[in-house]
């Protein structure tokens, strides 16, 4: 059996790094320019809707410094998540096609990463699926088109949880397996509220209907 040695290889060290220094490219604003000074009336809005999502502090955090695009237009705003949401996925899915032309890493390693970069590209295709639908979204079609970006968004979701599974174990490198852990779950939960928020929409779709 294999045991994890706390002596980890230089050459891991310096993949986990370069992969720490990828993952620190800011994200897009999902419309307009990124504005810091915000109308209370906005900034409430969100906080009030980020109530809703299981990580109501992220959603927040994420969300807040485009108060002004969003205003207090519930499609806006989880437009705006699944923007926040799909950067967050496009960076990781570049940090994992970095990672895989790295050296030095263990067959095992190497075929996680493999596997990762190709969840979380299908998590970034899910997602651009549903941005495009969610920005021409509309008409007879409004809930068929909604449930079907409920469908790629859960998708997503369950990507990068399969992502993950790929580095179970002790016999994973700590360090490596650190650094993707904690990017591809902020993935994740930027992605569980979007579908939350987007839920809040199927709701009041529903409700609204006569």
């Amino acid at each position: 059996m294999e045991s994890y040695s706390a002596n980890v290889p230089s050459s891991l060290v310096s993949i986990a790094l370069t992969l720490a220094l990828l993952f620190s490219i800011h994200l897009e604003p999902c419309k307009g320019s990124r504005i810091l000074t915000q109308e209370p009336t906005n900034t409430n809005f969100i906080r009030t809707s980020c109530h809703k999502t299981i990580y109501p502090a992220l959603c927040f955090s994420s969300l807040s410094p485009y108060a002004s695009s969003i205003q207090t237009n519930p499609m806006q705003l989880a437009h705006c998540a699944l923007s926040v949401a799909l950067n967050a996925a496009r960076s990781t899915s570049k940090a994992m096609k970095t990672m895989s032309t790295q050296g030095g890493m263990s067959p095992r390693m190497a075929a996680a990463i493999s596997d990762c970069m190709e969840t979380v590209g299908d998590s970034v295709d899910e997602l651009k699926e549903s941005m495009e639908v969610m920005g021409n979204i509309g008409g007879e079609d409004f809930g068929f088109q909604l449930n079907s970006i409920q469908t790629w968004v859960s998708a997503a979701i369950t990507d990068d949880d399969t992502c993950m599974d790929g580095f179970e174990g002790h016999a994973m490198d700590g360090q490596v397996k650190s650094v993707v852990r904690r990017h591809v779950m902020y993935v994740s939960e930027l992605t569980s509220n979007a579908l939350a928020l987007i839920n809040s929409l199927a709701v009041s779709a529903r409700s609204s209907t006569p």
